[in-house]
């Protein structure tokens, strides 16, 4: 028992040692650093209104990052995909930032938004979880069932769902009437 503890020591000092052998040098990406990176492109952000969703972190002490796009999500809000320069250096990601009411958000004369654009989202013609008819046609025959659908959709789009006793699933296309329409 007593040639096992100096073993077991071992074994525990070498695990305990070995995630920070194996991990390469990560260097965080600060608030100030991707600030500094907005106002290069135009808008005038401070640290205090970049809020990170996550810690983000790069392989090398300070990387040039660049503002890939900043899109309004409200009135006071707006998200920014940054990423480095040299992609190797960190992955792109996302931040949240806090602009005044009457401020308008311009990247680069390549795209403008102003506080009197507004996020339209996407009108479903069918939602996930609802009811609705299903219309099978075939060369000599045309089924009518109700379903349950498993995906959300718009018009035209290419969506699952099943029998009301969950037995059978469709691969059917959305009508923009909000229902659905199959082939036999």
């Amino acid at each position: 028992m007593k040639s096992l503890r100096p073993i077991l020591f071992c074994i525990a000092v070498a695990a305990a040692a070995l995630p920070a052998l194996a991990a390469p040098g990560r260097f965080a990406i600060t608030t100030e650093r991707i600030a500094a990176a907005i106002t290069n492109r135009g808008v005038q952000i401070t640290p205090d209104q970049v809020t990170l969703f996550t810690g983000v972190v790069a392989s090398v002490a300070n990387p040039e990052l660049k503002v890939e796009s900043i899109d309004r999500s409200g009135n006071r809000q707006a998200i920014a995909r940054i990423a480095c320069a040299d992609s190797a250096q960190c992955l792109p990601f996302m931040v949240s930032l806090r602009v005044n009411d009457g401020a308008s958000l311009e990247i680069a004369s390549t795209r403008v938004l102003s506080s009197s654009s507004s996020f339209k989202p996407v009108q479903f013609a069918v939602r996930q979880g609802t009811t609705t008819a299903l219309y099978l046609d075939g060369t000599h025959v045309h089924i009518s069932l109700s379903v349950i659908c498993l995906e959300s959709g718009i018009a035209g789009q290419t969506i699952r769902a099943s029998s009301l006793d969950r037995h059978q699933v469709f691969t059917v296309q959305v009508a923009g009437d909000g229902t659905l329409r199959g082939r036999l």
